[in-house]
């Protein structure tokens, strides 16, 4: 990169270079709307998902009346998310057991969100970061395939890769790094013919390398 020197052992430095050229902000930073679209992103793209909680939530805005009903009533709304009927039982279940148990309050507890249904680490790391502004590493298949192919970590699963990265990055960096890692994996550092030509970290990269 022009005016800046890359030091490719530091981890925290590449990885702020990251979330500086791709910044994703959160608009949402409601805990139950953060969970609920987070659900409905599960093997959809953003664009649809961004479609199906916007016609949900402008239907209905609270997990009161979302917990009432029956889950029919979300197909229409949330069909562009794909996966609907599944989801709108998903919504459904965990509004009541949200309001039953938690008293209509979004827990924040990793192991007390990784409870209800449908919640991966991966959207419980969500729900706190966005949700709750707590160090949490959300690893999905863009931050796995990256790190992996940076070099940072060498391990086969999402969850290996949270454990490994949670070691080397800074905690405050746990949470934007995510949205981030998505933005780059989707405009650059692609799963199939990545844009290694024009990327600004190929001279740190493994996948590069070889």
């Amino acid at each position: 990169m022009k005016g800046r020197s890359l030091n490719c052992k530091d981890f925290n430095m590449l990885s702020k270079l990251i979330i500086e050229h791709f910044p994703r902000p959160h608009s949402e930073t409601d805990p139950y709307k953060v969970l609920i679209t987070t659900i409905l992103s599960q093997r959809s793209r953003d664009e649809n998902t961004d479609v199906a909680a916007k016609q949900l939530f402008e239907v209905y805005n609270n997990i009161e009346i979302i917990a009432n009903l029956n889950p029919t009533q979300l197909y229409d709304l949330i069909k562009p998310a794909g996966l609907y009927k599944e989801k709108a039982e998903r919504i459904v279940q965990v509004s009541r057991i949200i309001l039953e148990e938690y008293n209509g309050i979004v827990p924040d507890a990793l192991e007390k969100l990784l409870r209800l249904p449908g919640v991966g680490r991966k959207t419980a790391n969500i729900v706190l970061y966005v949700g709750f502004g707590r160090p949490a590493l959300a690893v999905d298949t863009h931050v796995h395939r990256i790190s992996n192919r940076l070099g940072w970590v060498n391990t086969k699963k999402p969850e290996e890769t949270e454990e490994e990265l949670t070691k080397i990055l800074d905690p405050e960096l746990w949470g934007p790094i995510n949205g981030s890692m998505v933005e780059f994996g989707k405009n650059i550092c692609k799963p199939v013919s990545p844009k290694c030509e024009i990327c600004f970290l190929k001279d740190c990269c493994r996948y590069y390398s070889e």
